[in-house]
Order: structure tokens, then sequence, then C-alpha cells
């Protein structure tokens, strides 16, 4: 179809249906979280039950993500095909070199007038042949032409005349042309693959360290509304008990307004951190190839990943050796080298060798039939030289590539000090979220004793004192959290920028030795 058809209807064809101003809009959002496999019923154990799976939620660890990922994952199978596709070209380049078979059949039909009358003629040639490209520029073919020819209005004789031949040829460049550089689709074409190789090999890793960020940031949206839980299940308490002393005329009635307050704002809070909990997995499952409205649930089985040795020099040379984006940069540099060597032979003379050896049938038999004969042999030996004088276009081509190969080197060059940066980048971002760690613990630490001791004086201590404690234990809580995800993400990155990331056949993270004595992460 030339033009698609648009659907694109006027205003006046579309109808907005306003919503009643009395729905239920807590028990819809409660709705909306249940299919995204949160169960957020009412109920002093709702922190607790949110960590178990709902029933027909998929559960699903990090591994179980990165083997989802590998079978249904669109970026990866985009990946794979891309590698694949060099494969073929490979294949097809490699099939070029390989004897070609060919089978040619010219049908003519001819005539010639004289006052009137007319003579008609049907040749038919029939060539049969195999050709083989040569290593070092040019080629040969072998070649077995039978030809028919047929006068179409009768005479005497009749003049039908049938011959074969076989035929031997060869063509050799000695100057331009010559070498390697005859092989130069083939080897572009090859290296291209490994290239491919390492490309899609960095993907996976690189695919493992996004997806992992995704499924960590997905246990921190799950984490921040298990806090978040706990905060209003406390604050419920405090508005229970700070009634209770308004009831019995110890508190003046604004503190049970601070503390109703705040229970209120917490719940709001929770929506926001519900929202967020559901578009971030509904992305994770848009990339995992799954549909939205298969809901995941998450399974506490995370990577155990101790901190790396903060050592930039052994980490620097390790990625300088190991990257492979890296390895392919350096590579380039000699295709650019190699461009560069082509476009030199560009300019040499054509000088070119070649030869043709025919074995006919006998030219005296009008039927020679396949009856080949060797004593009618015939060859011919030819040689041409061609002198470069206007080779304008090649001497601009080699200029080109030379400029290409300047540009690959500042390339390369930059990337090298890059990964360097990158690297010693990755070191301390892993010491500064084990810091904040740390920090983080302690500070939870320090406002949970804070509360507690406030709690057991809950007499002589205001409302808006304790509210101000379950804020700030909430608030270190999920500072905590925060600084653990971005320390698995750190240390996953490290491994990726120096190189040391490896990714098992199903896409599962493969530790590495000296791994396994990783301390348990979860605070």
């Amino acid at each position: 179809m030339k033009w698609p058809p648009s659907t694109d209807p006027a205003a006046a064809a579309l109808r907005y249906h306003p919503a009643d101003e009395k729905i239920d809009v807590a028990n819809r959002l409660r709705i909306y979280a249940g299919q995204a496999g949160l169960n957020l019923e009412n109920s002093p154990d709702a922190a607790k039950r949110l960590l178990e799976p709902a029933p027909g939620v998929l559960p699903l660890d990090l591994n179980g993500v990165f083997r989802e990922s590998q079978k249904t994952g669109r970026e990866f199978l985009n990946a794979e095909e891309s590698y694949l596709l060099s494969a073929i070209r490979v294949l097809q380049e490699r099939h070029l070199w390989g004897p070609q078979l060919f089978n040619d059949t010219n049908l003519v039909l001819a005539g010639e007038g004289e006052n009137g009358n007319f003579e008609h003629a049907l040749d038919v040639i029939n060539r049969l042949r195999i050709a083989q490209r040569l290593p070092y520029g040019g080629s040969v073919e072998a070649a077995w032409i039978v030809a028919a020819t047929q006068q179409l209005r009768n005479t005497a004789t009749d003049r039908y005349r049938q011959s074969s031949s076989i035929v031997l040829s060869g063509n050799v460049p000695l100057l331009r042309g010559a070498g390697m550089v005859a092989q130069e689709n083939l080897i572009q074409t090859e290296r291209d693959l490994v290239y491919a190789a390492r490309d899609f090999e960095r993907f996976r890793r690189e695919y493992l360290v996004s997806l992992a960020s995704d499924y960590f940031n997905l246990l921190l949206s799950r984490d921040a509304i298990v806090n978040q839980l706990r905060s209003i299940s406390s604050l419920e308490n405090l508005e229970r008990a700070t009634a209770a002393k308004v009831e019995a005329g110890r508190v003046e009635a604004f503190e049970k307004g601070i503390a109703s307050n705040r229970v209120q704002s917490a719940r709001s809070g929770l929506v926001s951190l519900v929202n967020q909990y559901i578009a971030r997995a509904q992305r994770l499952q848009i990339r995992l190839g799954r549909s939205i409205d298969q809901p995941i649930g998450l399974v506490d089985d995370v990577l155990r990943l101790p901190d790396p040795q903060p050592d930039e020099v052994t980490g620097a040379q390790l990625a300088l050796e190991y990257r492979l984006d890296l390895q392919n940069l350096r590579d380039r540099l000699d295709d650019s080298r190699r461009a560069v060597a082509n476009a030199r032979n560009e300019l040499l003379p054509d000088l070119n060798v070649g030869g043709t050896i025919t074995i006919p049938t006998d030219p005296d038999n009008s039927t020679g039939g396949l009856a080949i004969d060797p004593g009618e042999l015939n060859y011919a030996a030819t040689a041409n030289l061609s002198l470069p004088l206007n080779r304008e276009v090649e001497r601009l081509n080699l200029r080109a590539r030379m400029i290409e190969l300047n540009r690959q080197v500042r390339n390369y060059e930059e990337a090298r000090e890059n990964v360097i940066a990158e690297v010693r980048d990755a070191i301390r971002s892993v010491l500064s979220a084990r810091l904040q760690l740390q920090l983080a613990e302690s500070q939870v630490e320090i406002n949970r004793l804070r509360l507690r001791g406030q709690q057991l004086q809950i007499d002589t201590v205001d409302t808006q004192s304790l509210v101000d404690s379950e804020n700030a234990l909430l608030e270190s809580e999920n500072e905590r959290d925060r600084a653990l995800t971005d320390l698995r993400n750190a240390v996953l990155d490290f491994l990726l920028a120096t190189g040391q990331l490896r990714v098992a056949y199903d896409g599962t993270f493969l530790p590495l030795p000296g791994m396994e004595i990783a301390p348990a992460e979860a605070p």
C-alpha cells in the first residue's frame, strides 16, 4: 500500500469519561498493587507478607532474571542476531572464494534476406564452466563449450554443424591488485566476525550489569515499601496512644493532630512508592520480553559480591589487557594500516599476464560430437602493461586512508585513557558506596535506639519529637538500602570496567575465584 491509513479522529469524534468522585481510590490502588504482585492489605504483618511471593506470581531471583533474559529478552535477541548476521557475511564471502560452477545457454535466431528470399539460422551454444579465484590475485577457469548451428531453410547440404571444445584460461596480476590485497574483502569480513564476537560478549556483560541494576532498584523500591509499612504501623500505634492521652486530658488535642497528620502523610508516601515499584517492575518485565500482565515476584537471593582490592594500577592493567572493546579498537588500527597499504597498491601500474588453451573437436567433421581432438590444440599467452598516467582519484583515496589512520590512532589513545579513568572512578565508587553503607547502618542503629528510648519514656516525650524520630529512622533505613544497592552496582561496574566480569552460557553471573569468601550483605 503506497499511502498507509492513519487513525486520528477529530476531537468531536472522541469521548472523555470523567471518573466518579465517589470512587474508592484507595481500593483501586490496592487492586493495581495486587496485579503487580504486592499484597497491601492492612494487617499487623503486612510488611512481612510483602516479602513473600503472592499466588500466581512468577518468583525470580537475580540469576532467574538473567536466564529469562537470554530466552526472551528483545535486546539480547537483537544483539545475538547481529552477531549471526556477521557470521553469515563470512560464509557468503568464503563461498565466493570456492569453486564457482556456471552453465550458460545461448539461443540465437538470425535471418538474412536477398531479393525477398530469406535464409534463417539457429545457433545453440551451451557453456559449462568452473571458475576459481587465486589467493594472490587473478582467477582460472575451465569451460566446456558445445555449439550447434542449423540452417532452417532447406538446401542441398542442410548446413547443420555441431562441435565442442574445452577451454582453459587464466589471468594473474603482477603489480596492481596482486598479493594479499586480492583477499581484502575476505580478510576484513573474517576480522569483522571477530569484532562482532567481542562486541556480542561485551554486550552480554553490559546487559547483565544493566539487568542487575534494574533488579536491585526494584528490590530497593520493595524495601522502601516495607520500611514505609513499618513506619505506618508505628505511627498508627503512636496515633492511638496520643488519642488515649487526649481523652485522659494528659496532653492537648493538637498532639493527636500531629500524629494523625503524619499517618496520612506516610500513607500518601506509600502510594507514591507503590506506583514507583509497579513502573519499575513493568519496565523489567518488558526488558525480559514478558507481558506486563504477568507479574513477577522478587526472591531475596542476591549476588554475594565482596569489595575489590582498591589498587588502581592493577585494575588499569587488567582493563587494558582484558577489555574486549579496547581490543577491537586496537585491532582496527591494523585494519587502517592495511587500508593505507592497499591504497598504495592502487597507484601501481597494471601488469597482468594471462593465457588460454583450447582443445576442440575435429574442425573437418561437421558433427564432431564430444570427441575432443588434442591434435587441434591451440593456445594464446598475453601480457598487458598499463602505466598510471591518471591516478588522481587513487592518490586522493590514499590521502583519505592516511587521515583515517591518524584519526583511529587518536581514537584509540583517547579510549585507552578513558578506560583507565573509568577503572579509577569504579574503584572510588566502590569505596564511597562502602563508606556510605557503613555510615547509613550506623545512623539506622542510632535512630532506632533514639526512638526506642523515647517510646520507653512516652509519658514525658511530646508527640512531635516521636514523629521526628520516626521520620529520621525511616529516612536512615531508606538511605541504608540505597547505599547497599549502590555498593552492589559499584562492584559489578568495577568488574565490567576492568574486563573481569564473566557471564555463563545461560546468561548467569560467573563468580571469580576468591568471591566465595564474600560476607552476607543483608543488614
